[in-house]
């Protein structure tokens, strides 16, 4: 069972993440992470999520 995102802002963090990464960004997934929950500004457990789904695959 895979977790998908819920809510529009994290949907949107998700994909903006994902264009960093293809775009070949020298940031780090934890800064990719910071600067997307300013960006969208989402809630302490949707930056959570992220870092929980995004940095356990580096």
């Amino acid at each position: 069972m895979s977790m998908m995102p819920q809510g529009d802002d994290l949907k949107k963090a998700v994909a903006w993440i994902n264009e960093m990464l293809q775009e070949k960004t020298k940031k780090t997934m934890s800064d990719l992470i910071c600067d997307a929950s300013r960006k969208f500004d989402l809630k302490p457990l949707d930056e959570e999520f992220l870092m929980r789904n995004f940095c356990k695959k580096q």
